[in-house]
């Protein structure tokens, strides 16, 4: 159930500029909001993820401590993790909504959407990936192109609802231990389903 008082992820996803990409009104209509942000301290920074359906409901909530080199870095291992987690919860042609409060990244991942889309695209300009991010910017391309849409929002940091998860994990911690919700559903197979043996059949050879 979305939470009274705070704005869904969808509304700030709406309100917010996709650079490289027109917010075309189809773009308003997302299955999926991830809400991501990174951040750095000396001793020890963190990584923030909220992830919510189309009409608010509460998918998953994220707290991680980790010790990136700098925030740059920190903003693409947060977005690693939040599709990783999506990936997870959601069906793979899902239609997703990227929440970020770092232009340089928002940009890089709707590039990323522009390109997967033929080699006759050309890009207005190269991703412009820290070179600690390497690693991440492989496993966030391979999320991108695995869904069935997606777009990345640029958000003032003030506004990004994962920020205060980022910055504090350790006092946010409890949020990990939230029960999961929308799992994928389960999968048919052309396999014959077979029934369990009946209680009668079960002792049969008592």
């Amino acid at each position: 159930m979305a939470t009274v008082g705070r704005r869904r992820l969808r509304e700030l996803f709406d309100d917010a500029p996709t650079p490289h990409i027109a917010h075309h009104p189809r773009t308003h209509h997302r299955e999926f909001y991830v809400a991501t942000d990174g951040s750095f301290a000396p001793d020890g920074g963190g990584l923030g993820v909220i992830i919510e359906t189309g009409s608010g409901e509460r998918v998953a909530r994220l707290a991680v401590p980790d010790p990136a080199p700098d925030n740059n870095v920190a903003e693409y291992r947060a977005l690693h993790l939040g599709l990783d987690v999506l990936a997870h919860r959601a069906p793979a042609d899902a239609n997703v909504g990227v929440l970020v409060d770092h232009s340089a990244l928002a940009g890089d991942v709707n590039l990323a959407v522009l390109a997967g889309r033929g080699a006759e695209y050309r890009p207005v300009r190269d991703v412009s990936v820290p070179a600690g991010a390497t690693n991440h910017w492989r496993g966030i391309r391979a999320r991108v192109a695995g869904f069935g849409e997606l777009r990345a929002a640029d958000l003032r940091s003030n506004e990004n609802p994962a920020h205060v998860l980022a910055n504090a994990p350790k006092e946010y911690a409890h949020v990990n231990d939230e029960p999961p919700r929308c799992l994928l559903p389960r999968v048919e197979t052309d396999e014959p389903q077979i029934p369990p043996p009946s209680r009668a059949n079960r002792h049969a050879g008592d």
